[in-house]
């Protein structure tokens, strides 16, 4: 999916991921999404999801802001290939906007995306309460309990197993990649960008949307005792929604609470909820996804 990212630095490492979401507009309502430097393979989804929020924003005037997406992935998205976007402009109203987005390679459509916009705008609040976990400078990262094991990870998935990443994450209860147990369907981890990456609202919300599709998936897996290294295990993400609530940093910690109610019919149901590190809800997100063990 990625280059080898061995000693690159973490400012390095984030602007690539910025570079990345930075899309191109090439005509009206046309934009073209980077291929991810040395990518191999299919695509990270989201990566997708991210470059068709930027689409949609960027087709926006302000102050409307992002508030909603829902997105249907249709076909893998390849690594040799840069992706295109289509915005079909939906509606335009006062307090609200709403866009179409269709990505495509090769004249094929990968993925289609709604999105909502609205002006800024006061009204009743509420919110469920964040989780009582261990604050991130209490856990370790990710990729430090990955190296520990990467030795016994099959060969074919060893690099990509143990690279370095754009976001950082902290999980609050590590798995055994190696020899997963079954366990219930939840987990939490906090996750931010490496590095600082300036005051860009609408960049900060195209990074949580790439973000939102880190660990979500794996979730539904959790009570089976299978991971995406077990032999005959398929996986792929199906649909993705993601609600912003509220603003926030993508580089600044924030947790990441998932849980999986139902699981059948080789797929998985997945929800995410997003808390900034001051205890509000700044976003939410629910996934469906291909969870299919083959002979």
């Amino acid at each position: 999916m990625t280059l080898d990212t061995a000693d690159i630095s973490p400012e390095a490492l984030a602007q690539r991921l910025v570079d990345l979401l930075e899309i191109e507009e090439i005509d009206t309502d046309l934009y073209r999404g980077k291929r991810q430097p040395g990518g191999s393979g299919r695509v990270f989804g989201g990566q997708v999801i991210a470059q068709a929020l930027q689409a949609a924003q960027r087709s926006t005037d302000a102050p409307k802001t992002a508030h909603s997406l829902h997105a249907y992935f249709m076909r893998p998205g390849d690594e040799q290939h840069p992706i295109l976007y289509r915005v079909v402009r939906d509606f335009d109203g006062r307090s609200f906007a709403t866009r179409r987005v269709i990505a495509m390679q090769k004249g094929k459509p990968i993925l289609n995306m709604a999105c909502s916009l609205q002006a800024p705008e006061q009204g009743f609040t509420h919110q469920d309460a964040m989780p009582d976990v261990p604050p991130p400078e209490d856990l370790r990262s990710d990729h430090d309990l990955r190296a520990e094991s990467a030795e016994q990870i099959p060969e074919p998935f060893r690099a990509i197993f143990a690279r370095q990443r754009p976001i950082e994450i902290r999980p609050v209860e590590p798995r055994n990649w190696v020899n997963p147990t079954v366990g219930p369907p939840c987990q939490h981890s906090w996750f931010r960008i490496v590095a600082p990456i300036g005051n860009d609202p609408a960049m900060h919300r195209a990074i949580l949307a790439y973000a939102s599709d880190m660990s979500l998936l794996g979730t539904a897996t959790l009570p089976h005792g299978v991971n995406w290294i077990t032999p005959g295990f398929q996986t792929a993400s199906l649909d993705h929604a993601l609600w912003l609530h509220e603003d926030f940093r993508a580089d600044d910690w924030l947790l990441y609470a998932c849980d999986s109610p139902w699981a059948g019919h080789a797929r998985g149901f997945n929800r995410g909820k997003i808390f900034a590190r001051d205890g509000r809800l700044v976003a939410s997100v629910a996934q469906e996804g291909l969870i299919r063990l083959r002979d």
